[in-house]
């Protein structure tokens, strides 16, 4: 892990909330507020100079913007939503870049265990009565926040524990 220990601990009790509130909200409305993104942000604009070194914040941004400009494209394709793709780009500055195969590696992991879980759920008609009126029950395509969320928590925990 290229992320140091110290910022992944100081990142990770701001971050668990807004990615656990978008997960949730995804699973639930299939939206991805834009609230959650910008507050993400901000996380990241306010906590990050105290956790990183200057340039490594700085860098941070300009990984934002590769990202947002990425997801613009897939979005405009339709191969992600709109929500999905500006969340991915609130995340981008959290994970460090020599940490992005790995991050790709954790996020197809999460993905998959994600997907596995929500179907299984969507399928369980105890699980899906405790909360009927989600929306993600419905649709076919997969609230793709409850992985990216996901993904975001347990790299900042891993990095918490393991980074240099």
């Amino acid at each position: 892990m290229n992320i140091p220990a110290s910022a992944a601990i100081l990142f990770l009790p701001f971050v668990t909330p807004v990615a656990l509130w978008v997960a949730w909200s995804d699973m639930k409305a299939m939206r991805i507020a834009n609230r959650a993104v910008l507050v993400l942000v901000a996380i990241y604009a306010v906590v990050g100079p105290f956790a990183l070194p200057l340039e490594a914040w700085a860098w941070g941004w300009a990984h934002l913007a590769l990202v947002l400009a990425i997801g613009f494209v897939l979005n405009m394709g339709g191969l992600v939503g709109g929500g999905d793709a500006k969340f991915a780009a609130a995340m981008a500055p959290f994970i460090a870049a020599a940490d992005a195969r790995l991050m790709l590696v954790l996020f197809a992991a999460v993905l998959l265990a994600a997907f596995l879980t929500h179907r299984t759920a969507r399928a369980t008609p105890a699980i899906r009565g405790l909360v009927p009126e989600w929306e993600s029950w419905q649709r076919r395509d997969f609230p793709m926040g409850l992985a990216l969320g996901g993904a975001l928590i347990f790299y900042l925990a891993l990095a918490a524990a393991f980074g240099s």
